[in-house]
């Protein structure tokens, strides 16, 4: 995952659970590799924002999974139905 996702992650967890649980899911998060955002990994989701219509933290997650050839779980409904990605609605949320 890329350092974006740790920033959106937390970001949330921050706003929604308080400073402590944040904290743990930071430090969660940390254990699992993180893509480097490189030029080359830029140029791909900059390419896959004008494509698909991606915000830039978007287009970085999927450029990302799709750099590594793995698959992108995800309840982003910007991202639902794009190639490669596992869309998972959130908890309580009707689906069409």
């Amino acid at each position: 995952m890329p350092a974006v996702v740790v920033y959106e992650v937390c970001k949330v967890a921050r706003a929604r659970l308080g400073e402590g649980p944040a904290l743990e899911v930071a430090l969660r998060l940390q254990q699992h590799p993180i893509v480097p955002v490189d030029a080359s990994l830029a140029v791909q989701a900059a390419e896959f924002a004008v494509v698909h219509g991606l915000a830039m933290a978007d287009a970085l997650v999927y450029a990302a999974a799709r750099s590594r050839g793995a698959r992108l779980a995800t309840s982003d409904a910007d991202l639902k139905g794009l190639p490669g990605v596992e869309f998972l609605p959130k908890p309580g949320a009707s689906q069409p």
